[in-house]
């Protein structure tokens, strides 16, 4: 077994793989087949060995070269901020070069110049908007802190992708269909998952997670409709009820408690 080291921040990070990187992959038909190079997808040590190569490409050769430039990479995301158009092409220019370099590329696609379009930057480019972490990043109406007057800034709100993959979670989970939970039930196994979204999605512009909200109080009217007989061919009956327990109980759900009740009311 061989210690490989690698420096960072003047602390040394030793990683003993070369056992690991010699073990052979197993094929779906159970065959044994030899790893010559790269590790495997999916592997446990990929992203370790992933974030310590991109350290060494993007990270190291950002300070050195773009000292002066504000940029941030969460493991094979980046971002960097330029002051002018011609700057962020000369700079797409040498991170083109540097990875090639490196034996990588930038994703084809997913890389790209973005104007930040807001109040003050009014010219019109292609690219105006892009996604970062869940998080979409576009001009949009803001409310001054001190002032309270409106204007138009570049700002995040959780991303289109983001409401879709938690609506989703949402239907996966069959809510509507578990009519053998109570409502409290559903609020002690719903509420770390919901308190969650909400503590990541929300820390800006929460209002965009109503479409998230929205979703689940429609499923709990679902499940109402099928958990009690009086309520299976009345979706309003329905809405009525839990309309009067968000009332009485507004501390139930984590979204009620910030005055999120919109599908039933």
């Amino acid at each position: 077994m061989k210690a490989v080291r690698y420096h960072t921040d003047n602390k040394w990070v030793i990683l003993y793989i070369e056992r690991w990187l010699k073990t052979p992959m197993q094929q779906p038909d159970g065959m044994l087949v030899e790893k010559t190079k790269g590790v495997m997808q999916g592997g446990v040590i990929s992203p370790v060995l992933s974030n310590l190569f991109l350290h060494y490409v993007f990270d190291r050769w950002m300070q050195r070269k773009h000292p002066s430039k504000p940029w941030c990479r969460y493991a094979d995301d980046g971002l960097v901020h330029c002051k002018t158009e011609g700057e962020a092409r000369q700079l797409l220019a040498e991170l083109t070069e540097r990875f090639q370099t490196c034996g990588l590329e930038l994703h084809p696609d997913k890389t790209k110049i973005v104007y930040c379009k807001d109040g003050k930057r009014r010219k019109d480019y292609p690219n105006k908007s892009f996604e970062f972490l869940g998080y979409e990043f576009r001009a949009r109406g803001c409310k001054g802190t001190l002032s309270g007057d409106m204007f138009t800034g570049f700002t995040p709100a959780v991303s289109k992708t983001s409401v879709k993959s938690m609506r989703s979670k949402i239907r996966a989970s069959d809510l509507r269909n578990r009519s053998q939970l109570s409502l409290n039930d559903i609020a002690r196994i719903f509420n770390p998952i919901l308190q969650g979204w909400m503590n990541y999605y929300g820390k800006y512009t929460r209002s965009e997670l109503y479409k998230v909200w929205r979703h689940f109080n429609s499923s709990l009217v679902s499940w109402a409709m099928r958990k009690y007989k009086s309520l299976k061919n009345s979706r309003a009956k329905a809405m009525r009820l839990l309309t009067r327990i968000a009332n009485s109980e507004p501390s139930l759900f984590v979204h009620w408690r910030k005055g999120m009740k919109g599908g039933f009311i």
